[in-house]
């Protein structure tokens, strides 16, 4: 049976995996790992210009509640920024989004410890307060309200919601996003000039923007953490011509490089995918062992060339070191976790 339970995490390719991570903690709350290795990553092959390199790979979470976040470092090569600084439009995933349950109060936050604030508070296309923040990688992040979270805690944010990204024709990136992943649901559809993006380098120009969600409650073991998720689709609608942001780059360079959705029953979404234009580009076939971790994964790509990466887990570590572990081969998979195993995940939290 097909399942596709939303966004499991944001892939993001940094240069120092450190610092980086520890931006991560002091700013998103993301302390807890579900794995954290350095390996090599052969599937990748078809995006590193058929060798396969190294890299160290953290699975990053906050329990307050949210999508998680992969933090990929290459060990093998230096990694590259794009040769071309991202503006608004670019083709790709540009933007991440992290929740948070007062934006105003997060705003302040960020502002007093010294982070790279773009702007002002200011609205979305719906009304809500929004922010935006570069990490030490020179990414983008934009903070949007949620009321909705797993566990109480210190943290001004809760984890991801989604991302943002540039197509060349949001009504050819619906058939995909919409109609194939199950984000069916339309926020808003809205087309101008934006306040909000008035900071961003293009910010303005004219765009239209979509923003999708799922109709119904995402399910799966990490539900009532991960909670519903956002795909927001911007096209630009100037006479400039777009730049890739991975053009000449590969997988592991520095950006976002990947969005993963949580599935099951990959043989027929691979069917269905693939009657619809969307192959596989890379593929595991067959369960993928690593060390006490048993996935499948594979990738496809949008309209545009952006990397989606579609995961079906079979078995992954809760707290390895006390045994629990998450075998989904024995239970439903769209069963959430109990509450119990879940919370007992703070053992694995990172202090700084």
């Amino acid at each position: 049976m097909k399942i596709i339970n939303g966004i499991q995490h944001l892939g993001v390719g940094v240069e120092n995996h450190e610092a980086s991570w520890k931006w991560y903690r002091k700013f998103f709350g993301m302390d807890i790992p579900f794995f954290d290795a350095e390996a090599p990553a052969p599937l990748m092959n078809v995006y590193t210009r058929n060798e396969t390199i190294t890299k160290r790979a953290a699975m990053i979470m906050n329990l307050k509640g949210g999508c998680a976040m992969e933090v990929v470092k290459a060990t093998s090569f230096k990694p590259t920024h794009p040769k071309h600084e991202v503006e608004l439009g670019d083709l790709g995933i540009f933007i991440g989004k992290i929740k948070a349950p007062d934006v105003k109060a997060a705003f302040e936050y960020f502002k007093v410890n010294g982070a790279n604030l773009q702007g002002k508070l200011s609205k979305t296309p719906n009304g809500e307060d929004t922010f935006y923040v570069k990490d030490p990688n020179n990414l983008v992040f934009q903070v949007i309200p949620d009321q909705e979270y797993y566990t109480r805690s210190n943290s001004i944010t809760g984890g991801g919601k989604g991302c943002t990204i540039g197509v060349s024709n949001i009504d050819k990136a619906l058939k995909l996003y919409c109609e194939l992943l199950g984000y069916d649901r339309i926020v808003y559809d809205q087309t101008g000039v934006f306040d909000d993006f008035q900071p961003l380098l293009g910010g303005d120009r004219k765009y239209r923007r979509v923003l999708l969600t799922q109709a119904n409650r995402p399910t799966g073991g990490f539900n009532k953490i991960g909670g519903p998720s956002h795909i927001e689709l911007v096209q630009d609608l100037s006479d400039r011509q777009p730049n890739k942001i991975f053009e000449g780059r590969i997988w592991a360079d520095i950006g976002f490089v990947h969005l993963g959705f949580d599935v099951r029953g990959m043989a027929q979404i691979e069917q269905e995918l693939t009657a619809a234009g969307y192959p596989f580009t890379c593929d595991t076939k067959e369960i993928l062992d690593m060390g006490k971790t048993r996935v499948h994964c594979v990738y496809i790509e949008d309209p545009d060339g952006t990397w989606l990466e579609l995961i079906e887990v079979y078995k992954i570590p809760i707290i390895e070191k006390l045994g629990i572990f998450l075998n989904v081969e024995k239970r439903s998979p769209e069963q959430p976790l109990p509450d119990m195993m879940l919370k007992a995940m703070k053992f694995m939290r990172v202090k700084d």
